[in-house]
């Protein structure tokens, strides 16, 4: 029905998330329409990024540089480290203005039915972190599914003999993402957070 490079370049698209067939060839003949030098803008983009964003060495979000912009910027709270399951959490928190600290980024929840523990993701690294830094606070920002609960349970008994640990008030759905939820519910959830038992 298609090309073969045309047929390929739908194929390639329809493996990003939320991209389905008709929207994976709405892309692709949309690219097809575009100058030559936009196409290789995006391409070069794309290879860029891949090879220049790698994880920060201190709180595993997305970084060009060893260190990220937020661990290095000297303003920062470094009394509060709030850890989240993925890079997007951070983002969405950021977009909230409320919360000036540290983050953690996991690289995950543990999930069991998908063989992922603790050691696949960055527990130990946090650890080490809290009882090196010692921080007056860790808050909890991991969604509340339940692998997010499992996640949370685990990381303050860890972390409890250390600081006080908080997690987030629960203003989000049980089930959804941070990185879905608005800046407002977000702020209110930072602001509702309370201490685990």
């Amino acid at each position: 029905m298609y090309a073969r490079p045309l047929a390929r370049l739908i194929e390639q698209l329809q493996r990003l998330p939320g991209v389905g067939p008709k929207t994976a060839q709405r892309l692709a003949l949309y690219i097809l329409k575009r100058p030559e030098s936009e196409v290789e803008a995006l391409a070069q983009a794309l290879i860029e990024a891949k090879q220049q964003v790698g994880l920060c060495q201190v709180c595993f979000h997305l970084s060009s540089e060893p260190v990220c912009e937020i661990c290095r910027h000297p303003q920062r709270d470094n009394t509060t480290i709030c850890v989240v399951a993925d890079s997007r959490d951070v983002i969405a928190l950021e977009k909230t203005r409320e919360y000036k600290g540290k983050y953690h980024v996991l690289g995950g929840v543990i999930s069991p039915m998908d063989g992922i523990g603790p050691e696949q993701l960055n527990v130990q690294a946090l650890v080490r972190r809290v009882s090196h830094q010692k921080p007056l606070e860790v808050i909890l920002a991991i969604s509340p599914s339940v692998e997010g609960e499992t996640t949370t349970l685990y990381i303050s008994q860890l972390l409890k003999p250390f600081t006080k640990v908080t997690r987030i008030a629960f203003g989000l759905p049980v089930g959804g993402d941070l990185e879905y939820a608005d800046e407002l519910t977000l702020a209110r959830a930072l602001e509702g957070r309370r201490e685990i038992n």
